[in-house]
């Protein structure tokens, strides 16, 4: 019988169709995941994964066993809220399964735990980040019982509720020839190079379809892998970029490589909220955090616009 570690793996694969960001995501190194997946392909005398094509696909046979490893490792996780104190399935005692993307979860996370803290005493928060593409998903597989991530989310089986909107800010090198305004109209970004992260992300969204509306040229040659990287790039005066205003509050505040500016007409901005499983037998409890979570990021951050 293959243990859950390696059931995990064939999970993993079956989610990304990739080897080395299927072991990105199970925490482990890609020639692990891979042996293991020999492993187990040997145990049970039957092929898992079709490694003739350029794409990892799984065999048919795989894919059912896939299919069934999920509720396992559903069951699993459980028996381990179980005993580990969850002992009351609707409320919020125990272990909750946190995932969202680097974009946001160190530059919230640490205002806006405390006060959860204090509010509910008995929750422990599992923490982790993961690529925007992959969180939907986390949900649907029960990776996570609550996702943070921009809006809109799609999935029959989730529910969503904005927490804020958060305001994009145009960064450029304190040497720029746009880096003395304060606010700057679109009209001025034409032919400017805007770097941005890589696709997946909703940021790299926003930049693309700030770059058609302005003129400004998408730099998908030098996409980032991080905010500071964009940051750390536009600091060497490779190009400007659109940054988010919970980091440009927290990495940036006496930063004197770059300057941070507004970006006059239609409010450039992201909706950030919390989603669950609409079937979840939490869903009242995690509805009700939702609530708590907007009155302590009021608090916290108290110039953010509110949602509405």
């Amino acid at each position: 019988m293959p243990t859950l570690r390696q059931l995990e793996y064939l999970v993993a694969v079956a989610d990304a169709r990739h080897f080395r960001k299927a072991a990105q995501k199970v925490n482990a190194t890609q020639p692990t995941l891979s042996g293991q997946l020999k492993v187990m392909e040997d145990r049970l005398g039957v092929q898992l994964v079709d490694r003739s094509r350029s794409k990892v696909v799984l065999t048919p046979i795989g894919d059912r066993i896939a299919e069934v490893a999920r509720r396992m490792l559903a069951d699993s996780r459980i028996i381990r809220n179980i005993a580990s104190g969850d002992t009351d399935a609707g409320g919020l005692s125990g272990v909750t399964r946190l995932g969202l993307p680097p974009t946001i979860g160190p530059y919230l996370l640490p205002r806006i735990i405390p006060a959860l803290r204090r509010r509910y005493q008995q929750l422990k928060l599992y923490v982790r980040e993961d690529a925007p593409q992959l969180l939907p998903p986390g949900l649907d597989d029960e990776t996570y019982d609550l996702i943070i991530a921009p809006l809109p989310l799609s999935g029959a089986d989730i529910q969503a509720v904005p927490l804020f909107r958060e305001p994009l800010f145009l960064v450029v090198a304190y040497d720029h020839p746009l880096a003395k305004l304060t606010t700057v109209d679109r009209t001025r970004l034409r032919d400017e190079q805007l770097l941005a992260l890589g696709p997946g992300h909703q940021l790299h969204d926003v930049a693309t379809k700030l770059a058609a509306e302005t003129g400004a040229r998408l730099r998908a040659d030098y996409e980032g892998t991080s905010l500071d990287s964009l940051r750390e790039m536009v600091a060497t005066g490779l190009g400007v970029t659109i940054l988010p205003a919970l980091y440009t509050s927290s990495a940036l505040t006496g930063d004197e490589s770059v300057r941070v500016i507004k970006v006059n007409g239609e409010p450039l901005e992201r909706t950030i909220g919390i989603a669950w499983r609409a079937s979840s037998s939490r869903a009242e409890s995690y509805a009700q955090l939702a609530d708590a979570m907007t009155v302590i990021i009021t608090e916290a951050f108290g110039d953010l616009p509110k949602v509405g």
